[in-house]
């Protein structure tokens, strides 16, 4: 059997995978994954970056564009929308074409949302067309499922907290970079085509480093079976509703920060990219510590706690919104950022985990329930990032309607912590509750290995 060098000249194409044989692992799998992951990470992140491209997009259209903040909102909300539904054809498109074939693809489609912005981003263009523009960066927002389905099969279970949480956490970066070059390219007195001009170049870099550097896993096969049991399967839909409650809320907040200074507070642009990068950046650093933790802990507990404390900053912010203090408004938003990422990593852990305690479960051990896990978690990620993603959505949604009615992002807030007390208590019921733990247990009529719930 040739070693993966032997195969990567072989148009990149890996036959055996094994990463759970330790000796396997490192001998030869670890070095392929970490050099997959790095390239992941770069496409995912310039994807990110693309998908929130109008987060910034609408701080350059002063009063000569003639749209209101709620027309911006409406905007931002659009990229959300396409973005979350792009994740559901992407996570397959990894068993249909390769890893490292799709994300040539996908980086490469990064190209169409930038050009057609760098062509109509002008005073006098109409609303429609930039409604248009918007949703084209919703591709941008698909690379993530793909990324993270293709990642998930490159590592060991033992590793994937770890893996998983630096790829997105990666990826999520994206998010603060454009719009930190953003808040250069504005005090530079730059407009916007500036900055689509510094991301269309590094678009082909990402798809030519993704030819030269990626691989395709053979043993990842498109398997229909493993997508329909995860739609049946109850936890594919929990977990849906919990990374709403984290990733969600950074995506939805990374698009709206900007937008809630100048309208809430009477931000300028300058001052208001000044200030939104550092929360989507925080919370992109913290998501791998959030996946680390979950390694060690179980990725239930960290959650678990980690949507207390978005519902204790949600607090603040709430109180902070309705005294108009700027100083603590920006303190706790940044701290509700850093908290929803370190949340992001911990949910993402949990799914993979979930499903091999469901093979332990059904009697699997090895490799066996390895692959089992490696299948429904790779196909459950999908549609759980997809869903996730639609709470960004709503979080736009409710900011547009919050200030339509009030003038005032304080109604949104008061619902958004309401949302994480019922998020908290479905992690508890599901997971952490000593009875859930069992809940594996009695799916089989005899008494067989299993992870708990709580160790997830």
């Amino acid at each position: 059997m040739p070693g993966p060098k032997e195969q990567t000249r072989r148009r990149s194409w890996i036959e055996r995978w094994d990463p759970e044989d330790e000796v396997f692992w490192e001998e030869t799998g670890a070095k392929v994954a970490r050099r997959n992951l790095a390239f992941s990470i770069l496409s995912e992140h310039i994807g990110f970056s693309i998908w929130t491209l109008w987060s910034v997009m609408v701080l350059f259209m002063g009063p000569e564009y003639g749209i209101d903040p709620a027309g911006k909102f409406f905007l931002v909300s659009m990229a959300t929308l396409v973005g979350a539904f792009a994740r559901v054809p992407y996570t397959f498109a990894v068993a249909v074409f390769g890893g490292r074939n799709w994300t040539i693809v996908s980086a490469s489609m990064l190209l169409v949302p930038s050009v057609a912005a760098f062509l109509v981003m002008e005073p006098g263009t109409s609303y429609t067309t930039f409604m248009w523009c918007a949703a084209l960066t919703g591709v941008g927002g698909g690379n993530f499922a793909s990324s993270m389905t293709n990642i998930n099969s490159f590592f060991p279970l033992r590793k994937k907290g770890w893996a998983l949480g630096l790829n997105a956490g990666g990826g999520n970066i994206g998010v603060p970079v454009v719009q930190l070059v953003a808040l250069a390219v504005i005090g530079a007195s730059g407009g916007p085509r500036v900055l689509l001009g510094i991301y269309i170049p590094l678009i082909v870099v990402a798809t030519v480093l993704s030819a030269l550097f990626m691989d395709n896993l053979a043993t990842v096969k498109n398997d229909t079976g493993a997508a329909k049991e995860a739609v049946r399967d109850a936890h594919t839909w929990i977990m849906s509703f919990l990374y709403i409650g984290t990733f969600g809320s950074f995506i939805g907040y990374s698009f709206a920060f900007g937008l809630v200074l100048q309208t809430q507070f009477g931000r300028t642009p300058l001052q208001a990219a000044g200030v939104t990068f550092i929360g989507p950046l925080l919370g992109s650093l913290i998501r791998p510590v959030g996946g680390k933790l979950a390694d060690k802990y179980g990725g239930a507990r960290i959650t678990l706690w980690n949507f207390v404390g978005m519902a204790a900053a949600t607090g603040v912010v709430t109180l902070a919104s309705v005294e108009k203090s700027l100083t603590l408004f920006t303190v706790a938003f940044i701290a509700l950022f850093v908290l929803s990422g370190l949340g992001n990593g911990s949910t993402y852990k949990m799914i993979p985990g979930i499903f091999q305690a469901k093979a332990l479960a059904k009697g699997l051990t090895g490799e066996e329930a390895a692959a089992y896990g490696r299948r429904l978690s790779g196909a459950s990620m999908g549609l759980i990032g997809a869903v996730g993603a639609l709470g960004g959505l709503g979080i736009n949604l409710a900011f547009r309607q919050s200030f339509q009615t009030a003038g005032t992002g304080t109604g949104a807030f008061v619902a958004f912590l309401a949302f994480y007390a019922v998020c908290f208590a479905v992690t508890w019921a599901v997971y952490l509750r000593r009875s859930a733990s069992r809940t594996v247990a009695s799916s089989t009529a005899e008494a067989k290995p299993q992870l708990s719930y709580a160790e997830v």
